[in-house]
């Protein structure tokens, strides 16, 4: 095996190691903001479907990133979609990289 082999083996292995710590990193503070729009979004709709949607306002403003205690309307929707791209990425660069190579017959 070359030098060349072996440091590329190298930078591979530190590549997947920061990816794996991104994604490790990313993911618990993802989980609340996508659960919010999800479940928010969700249950207004039900409520707009029922006929009562005007009494579940609240929830369309959550599902905005309107949080009470502090507004995040303009960068909420960002924010979610970035960390959600990221998630999806990073996840599936890293299955790919870890799928098993197919054998060569000889």
């Amino acid at each position: 095996m070359t030098v060349d082999c072996q440091a590329e083996r190298t930078t591979m292995a530190l590549n997947k190691r920061f990816l794996r710590k991104l994604h490790r990193s990313l993911v618990p503070i993802m989980v609340a903001p996508l659960l919010i729009t999800v479940l928010s979004g969700t249950l207004f709709q039900l409520a707009a479907l029922s006929g009562r949607g005007i009494d579940f306002l609240w929830l369309l403003n959550l599902h905005k990133g309107n949080l009470g205690f502090m507004n995040l309307e303009r960068i909420y929707p960002f924010l979610n979609g970035l960390g959600l791209l990221l998630l999806i990425v990073s996840g599936a660069v890293m299955w790919w990289t870890t799928r098993p190579k197919k054998r060569q017959s000889t």
